[in-house]
């Protein structure tokens, strides 16, 4: 599935992925390749992606961290927006 992750500075990662876990408002949830259609409020927390090649936006690389215990990057967020519609996932982050 496409996953795009956008904030107020840009587009911090546009790519192909096998899952995406975030930080629902109830709870942490997982969506993987085609997901029913979902719009949802994320709580603060980390975004977790499952990806095979990881190739963020040069100049907000650093803003991902790769986690040795499950060989996902996660991205800490403090709230956001997210849509998966069409086996596309779009989330609006600050």
């Amino acid at each position: 599935m496409l996953l795009e992750i956008v904030s107020p500075e840009g587009h911090l990662f546009k790519g192909e992925v096998a899952s995406v876990t975030v930080p629902g408002v109830n709870g942490e949830f997982q969506m993987l390749n085609h997901h029913a259609n979902i719009v949802s409020i994320l709580a603060a927390g980390d975004i977790k992606i499952e990806v095979s090649d990881f190739k963020s936006n040069n100049s907000f690389g650093g803003k991902f961290v790769k986690s040795d215990k499950d060989q996902k990057f996660l991205l800490s967020v403090n709230s956001g927006t997210l849509e998966m519609k069409d086996n596309k996932v779009i989330i609006l982050v600050d």
